[in-house]
């Protein structure tokens, strides 16, 4: 069994080698011209696009880089293939996928991880251990949907602007950040993002953040990410922070640069995966 994803889930490509993951790109229109992330975009270059205010959309993989990538996949040898991307409400993604599937050579199913970033993330590593363990299709899904759902995605950014100009964030909870002094810290909840909390100041938010992942890394198990937008120092010194107050350390990577357009520059997230795997007994 081969497992695939979308390139919003964030993951180090070293990572995604090791764990045997195939990653679709999405792609980023730069003044007309479209770029796969990831292939010709680098967070790198989305953030030097957004300091100069040029016109960005993005766009959905097609049917046929699904259909692409499945057929790729048949070809080395997978048998079945578990599909796993972010969520459908913020996306076509994975309907793009589901039609896909339906001319796949082999079997093919498709998972709405309802979530995005690392908490996609650790869905699709936890999906590519059950595939690897040789466990049926539905007990990879299961793995797959259980880490979704036991994950928890925070983010700031510098402005809601993007966000409910991209139709991400309603209005009246794009109406918190227009509050004097509030940062909105926001969350993935039920598949659509939200304000799930407001913080005065930007360094009073950063200091919400670290917080929650050293309460979450008392947990057993727990795995906590931070995701930036080309600003990597700031997010390694609440990593250091983290790992200073834990003795455990954060995976640090840059958001996908989808993710990044609608969410505009400032960017800084936190992804707390909590250990729900087929492995914790009883998957």
């Amino acid at each position: 069994m081969h497992v695939v994803t979308d390139s919003t889930a964030s993951l180090p490509p070293d990572l995604a080698e090791r764990s045997g993951v195939h990653v679709v790109p999405l792609v980023v229109v730069v003044d007309g011209t479209p770029h796969h992330e990831g292939v010709d975009l680098t967070t790198e270059d989305l953030a030097a696009l957004l300091g100069r205010r040029e016109r960005l959309t993005t766009s959905q993989p097609s049917v046929q880089a699904f259909l692409d990538t499945y057929e790729a996949a048949a070809s080395a040898g997978a048998e079945r293939i578990v599909s796993v991307h972010l969520s459908g409400d913020l996306s076509g993604t994975v309907h793009a996928a589901a039609l896909a599937a339906r001319s796949s050579p082999v079997p093919v199913e498709v998972v709405d991880s309802r979530t995005v970033a690392m908490a996609l993330g650790y869905a699709v590593l936890a999906a590519a251990r059950a595939a690897e363990d040789g466990l049926p299709t539905a007990d990879v899904v299961r793995a797959a949907l259980r880490t979704a759902s036991g994950s928890t995605a925070l983010f700031v950014v510098d402005s809601l602007d993007h966000l409910r100009r991209g139709g991400r964030l309603s209005p009246a909870a794009a109406a918190v950040g227009s509050v004097l002094g509030l940062r909105p810290v926001l969350g993935v909840r039920d598949g659509r993002v939200d304000v799930v909390q407001k913080v005065r100041g930007r360094a009073a938010v950063l200091d919400r953040l670290v917080a929650a992942a050293v309460e979450a890394l008392e947990e057993e198990g727990a795995r906590v990410a931070m995701h930036h937008l080309g600003d990597d120092e700031l997010v390694m010194a609440c990593a250091r922070r983290v790992r200073d107050a834990t003795g455990q350390d954060v995976l640090v990577s840059p958001v996908s640069a989808v993710l990044g357009v609608h969410a505009g520059p400032g960017l800084v997230a936190l992804v707390v995966s909590r250990d729900v795997a087929h492995r914790s007994g009883d998957g």
